[in-house]
């Protein structure tokens, strides 16, 4: 079995070591884990790709260039795509954040639970042990909000953090899934994407769970690029939009 991590990546050459590092640590501790990178850099301005390339060593490390910035949900879904098509149908596929606010170590819980049988683990903020730091007060209550209108509004059992991007997704159903779906499997813009996806997987009958993340967001570099405002209107229509087409 191998693990494929996907990470899209925009001006991110302050934190892209640090999280390589991690996985090679993980690598390290546990003899038996086959972990693959596969970067999608989004247009940086920086040096985000060499920087990756530098630190990789011997850990595999595939580099995908957007020739311009095409945003999240484009990115995210360029690297889930090849994820897909390269991994085996045993393979776990996870997608995180490339700032260093998550922790590469938990990977190994989310593979575990794939094992046990779940088609989704999601790093969750709102699980017993869960841990967030350095997070502003709106992006907190922002976060809480938007969890419980999708729980009222399109509830999924075994979820409650439905924008956290931090997950483990079971190859063969994220193949299948694909196959039956393609691009919409990837409705939203942007962060909303997070969301959209967790929508479409729930749809094909995915069974998924959460385990708690600790969220450090006081280890990142770089400030946010989320626009709150921008984020809420897209999340609310892509919920909508879902809902109805139900």
């Amino acid at each position: 079995m191998k693990v494929w991590v996907v990470l899209p990546a925009y001006n991110e050459a302050q934190n892209i070591a640090a999280i390589i590092n991690g996985f090679q640590n993980v690598v390290e501790d546990n003899y038996n884990f086959d972990i693959h990178i596969i970067l999608v850099n989004d247009g940086s301005t920086d040096n985000t790709s060499e920087i990756a390339h530098q630190s990789a060593g011997e850990l595999p490390l595939e580099v995908y260039e957007n020739e311009k910035n095409q945003g999240l949900a484009e990115t995210f879904m360029r690297g889930m795509t090849i994820a897909a098509r390269k991994a085996k149908p045993k393979d776990v596929i996870i997608c995180m954040d490339a700032d260093n606010s998550h922790s590469p170590g938990l990977t190994l819980r989310m593979v575990r639970n794939i094992q046990e049988g779940r088609d989704v683990v999601i790093a969750s903020r709102y699980q017993p042990g869960a841990v967030a730091k350095g997070i502003p007060l709106r992006r907190r209550i922002l976060s809480r909000v938007m969890s419980l209108l999708f729980r009222m509004v399109y509830p999924i059992k075994g979820v409650k953090d439905y924008s956290c991007g931090y997950r483990a997704y079971r190859a063969e159903f994220l193949q299948k899934a694909l196959e039956a779906q393609g691009e919409l499997l990837f409705p939203g813009e942007g962060f909303a994407c997070m969301a959209g996806i967790l929508l479409a997987l729930g749809r094909q009958g995915a069974i998924c769970g959460e385990v708690p993340i600790i969220l450090r967001y006081d280890k990142k570099a770089s400030l946010s690029k989320m626009k709150v405002g921008q984020t809420i209107g897209r999340t609310l229509r892509m919920l909508l939009h879902e809902r109805f087409r139900s």
